[in-house]
This record gives C-alpha cells, sequence and structure tokens, in this order.
C-alpha cells in the first residue's frame, strides 16, 4: 500500500499543467449513458468546454442519404469508457480522465509488486523492480499524462499485471488434485488468468497475443488444459468485445482504424506511412523496429529563426531533445536489458511464457502503421510489459545469486540500471511538460 500512496502522489505531482483535451472516453461514456454507441461529434468549443471537433480520430456517423448526423464513431476499445461511467454519471463532461489514469497507474504498480512476490527472488530486489515499473519504464509518462491513449495502455497493464500474477499462482496441487487423473477439469485459476486478460483486451487489442503466457505456465497438466481453461475466461470479455463490434459498425473489427490510418497517411508526410501498404503491414517492421530498439533523441536540433539555442527550451532549440516519434526501449528504459540474464533459464516455462509473449506482442506492435507518437519514450512497450517482467525478475536475480559472496556488484549493476531508467524517464517526462505534449 505505501508503493502504491508513493507512486499516487508522483504520478499527481508531474502531472501537465493544462487540462487534459484528449477525452475520447469521457465523451463514449456520456454516450453510453445516452444509450448510444456514437459520440455527440463535432462538437465546437465554448467558453467552458473545448468541444470535440478537433478530434482527427473520429469518423462522422452518416445518414441514409449521406449527410453528417452530429454524432461519430470512436476507434478505440469500450473499457476504459465503461470504466468511467459512474463518474461521468455524477460529473458529465467535466470529469477528468487524466486523474483516474493518476490512480489507475499508482495501483497498477501495487499489482506489480503482487506479480514479483510470485517469483523466487529476494526482497530488496521485489522492492527494486516495483520501482522500476513505476518510475523506470513509460507507466509513469502515460500515468500521468492520461489523454485516451495512455489511459487505454495504463488500463490495460494493471489487468494484464493482475492476470500474470494469477497464472504464476495457480498451482493444482494447492486443491489436491490428481493432474494427470482431472485433465478435463478446468483450471479454475487459469481461468480467472484468462478472464483477466480478455478485460485487458477490451483496452489494448494487441494483449491478447499475450495468451501465449498462459499456455505455457499457470497450473499443472498439458498445455493443452492449460490453453482450454484460460480460453474459456477469455471467451466471454473478447466475444462481448466482438459482438459489440459487430453491432455498432457491422464489422467484427472497428472500421475506423482504416478510416484513421488512410487520414495520417495523408496528413503526416514526415512519418512515412504508405498508402499503397496495409494498417498492420509487414512490410512496417525494419520502420518500427528502428524506433523501438534504436531510436535517438534528436540531437542538436534545427532552430527557429531568432531562437537562440539554450539548455532548456519551450521551442525546443536545445541540445539534446527527445523525439516525439519515439525513442529506443532500451535507452529509456535501460534496465529491461537484465531479462538477457534469464536466456539460460529458458528451460524455465515462466521465462520460456514471458520472452515468447513480449516477442509476439512485439512483433504485432511493429507491424502496426503507427508507433504511438506524440510520446516519450516507446508506449507500446507497455503491451508486453507485465510478461516481460518475469524473465527480468527472474534475470535479475540469477545475475545477483552468481556473484555468491560478491552479490552486492550484482546488486550494483540491477540497482544502476533501475537508476539509470528513473533519470532519463524522468528527464523525458520533464521535457514533454515543458514542449506540451
Amino acid at each position: 500500500m505505501g508503493l502504491v500512496v508513493v507512486f499516487f502522489v508522483l504520478y499527481a505531482f508531474t502531472r501537465p499543467a493544462w487540462p487534459t483535451v484528449y477525452n475520447h472516453f469521457v465523451w463514449q461514456a456520456d454516450a453510453y449513458l445516452h444509450g448510444q454507441a456514437s459520440i455527440r461529434y463535432p462538437v465546437p468549443g465554448t467558453a467552458t468546454s473545448p468541444g470535440n471537433d478537433y478530434f482527427n480520430d473520429v469518423i462522422p456517423v452518416l445518414d441514409a442519404s449521406g449527410n453528417e448526423t452530429g454524432r461519430g464513431m470512436v476507434p478505440f476499445p469500450p473499457l476504459p469508457a465503461v470504466i468511467l461511467l459512474p463518474f461521468v454519471a455524477i460529473w458529465g463532461m467535466a470529469t477528468d480522465q487524466a486523474f483516474l489514469a493518476v490512480v489507475i497507474g499508482a495501483l497498477d504498480v501495487g499489482l506489480a509488486f503482487w506479480l514479483l512476490g510470485r517469483l523466487p527472488i529476494r526482497a530488496g530486489l521485489r522492492a527494486a523492480l516495483t520501482v522500476f515499473v513505476g518510475a523506470g519504464t513509460v507507466l509513469w509518462y502515460a500515468s500521468s499524462l492520461g489523454t485516451t491513449w495512455f489511459l487505454a495502455h495504463v488500463v490495460a497493464v494493471g489487468l494484464t499485471l493482475a492476470a500474470v500474477a494469477v497464472a504464476l499462482d495457480a498451482d493444482d496441487r494447492a486443491a489436491g488434485l490428481d493432474v494427470d487423473a482431472h485433465e478435463w477439469l478446468l483450471d479454475r485459476r487459469q481461468v480467472v488468468a484468462g478472464l483477466l486478460l480478455g478485460l485487458a483486451v477490451t483496452s489494448r487489442l494487441t494483449v491478447v497475443f499475450g495468451v501465449v503466457f498462459l499456455v505455457l505456465v499457470g497450473g499443472g497438466g498439458t498445455w493443452r488444459r492449460r490453453a482450454v481453461s484460460a480460453g474459456f475466461g477469455m471467451a466471454f470479455p473478447v466475444g462481448a468485445f466482438l459482438l459489440y463490434n459487430l453491432a455498432v459498425s457491422g464489422t467484427l473489427f472497428n472500421p475506423v482504424y482504416e478510416a484513421l490510418y488512410r487520414y495520417e497517411v495523408w496528413a503526416y508526410p514526415d512519418l512515412h506511412y504508405n498508402a499503397a501498404w496495409s494498417l498492420q503491414d509487414l512490410r512496417y517492421i525494419p520502420q518500427n523496429l528502428g524506433i523501438m530498439l534504436g531510436g535517438l533523441p534528436d540531437v542538436v536540433p534545427a532552430c527557429a529563426a531568432g531562437v537562440a539555442r539554450e539548455i532548456w527550451s519551450a521551442a525546443g532549440c536545445s541540445w539534446l531533445v527527445p523525439s516525439p516519434v519515439g525513442m529506443s526501449l532500451l535507452l529509456t528504459s535501460p534496465a529491461w536489458l537484465l531479462a538477457a540474464g534469464a536466456l539460460p533459464l529458458l528451460r524455465d516455462r515462466r521465462v520460456a511464457g514471458g520472452l515468447l509473449a513480449t516477442l509476439v506482442i512485439a512483433v504485432v506492435n511493429v507491424m502496426h502503421f503507427s508507433q504511438g507518437w506524440v510520446q516519450f519514450g516507446y508506449r507500446f512497450s507497455l503491451d508486453f510489459a507485465p510478461f516481460l517482467l518475469v524473465p527480468l525478475a527472474l534475470g535479475a536475480e540469477r545475475l545477483i545469486a552468481r556473484h555468491g559472496r560478491g552479490a552486492a556488484r550484482g546488486g550494483l549493476l540491477v540497482g544502476g540500471l533501475i537508476a539509470a531508467s528513473a533519470v532519463v524517464q524522468a528527464w523525458g517526462l520533464a521535457w514533454a511538460r515543458t514542449l506540451g505534449w
């Protein structure tokens, strides 16, 4: 609980000074409360409200004659809007969805601590890695910002952390079952893990591929039993989500994403999207993999005429400025490198499952045309962070244990990488606030 309070204060203290204007989920929750799937759109700004006519990721709903109806469809999965329902029912459009991100982000840190307690690591490492999750990854940036895209990440991270923790804790021996004799029985904990992961999918779609972790990890018996149990748990939320899409759009997958893609190809030529390629395309992998692993800050960026170069500049006229397109995961959160220490442990299902889930989700993400701009770091890493946390923890524990009497040296390396991650995240967040991101 203490860590949750600490990170709540940190996230609340580092929030932007300006109000959140990208609050799609508040509009969506308001629509649900009025029995509608589409939001009011476009709504012009007034003296008391910014409206939403500046949203460029909403497509107008047309009537049979092709005329706009004053409503629009958003592409985002609905769970964050569902969570906001009671708040919007009370405060209406004045609801601060970014504050909800602060609260949920702090709870995510507590869930990370719980997950790490399911692993055979020392208490000090458990605490240190929890700090890494909260301050050394882009969870800090996402939780303190809380705009539409980042709130979706924060919600999904918490549910995914819980799913991973439950899967790690699933053990048929605790129920006194002979697994081989009860192969046909569902693993109850694995069903719960699947349910939690399925709920995470209704906030961030690519999390669905993390099911490979549940197939490899959690409970006894064969992989078939684990897969069926997890699939049974995921079936309700994922099935309900697909039926929701079918009911509101006529297709199982929201068509607004395709419309958004076509718009961004035209609107952002500097991002190098290709109109001849699809929304998810293998040909985007080299470009996006370069951002994920090799993205660098802007070194001595060009300054506008008459603007002096300074150490810290609201105009971005400095010597080293984070790139809004995204930056290397290994540069912004170098402690993730500790996961490499788990490679000799690949026979451990927890390590194999964590690395495989990370790989599959990462591949799907880098096939996507967009990599999350505008952002600090690489926000899509939050989709696989809960899975990568498992080999990270086991790899760090192995690194410390290998030093024997010199374990302090291993601890110093681990602590140094975690501290470096937090410093880089603080630097990036400070720049983001300066630049108005």
